[in-house]
């Protein structure tokens, strides 16, 4: 069982009524920031374009990264390793 399973039922509704508070509080701040974004001039379909960009730049980054784990892997190195091989900084 979970560990919410063996807690009191005012225990599992505290816990959902904090959960939902925080989501309420994440919800306020994200309408905050996009409303800051628009304000400095930002457009929704703008924000959209680069939300879109931002996944795809992961997903591709992901991809990148499980190759070059798998290259490691064959060659019995680290990922770290093969940085230099490939012009790589850690912080790509």
């Amino acid at each position: 069982p979970s560990p919410r399973a063996c807690q009191p039922h005012g225990a599992n509704e505290e816990a959902l009524r904090y959960e939902i508070e925080e989501l309420k509080q994440k919800d306020l701040a994200l309408d905050q920031e996009i409303a800051q974004l628009l304000s400095e001039g930002y457009s929704l379909e703008e924000l959209e374009k680069h939300i879109s960009l931002l996944h795809e730049y992961n997903d591709i980054k992901d991809a990148g990264q499980m190759l070059l784990g798998k290259l490691a892997v064959i060659r019995g190195v680290t990922t770290k390793q093969l940085y230099p091989e490939y012009d790589l900084e850690l912080s790509d």
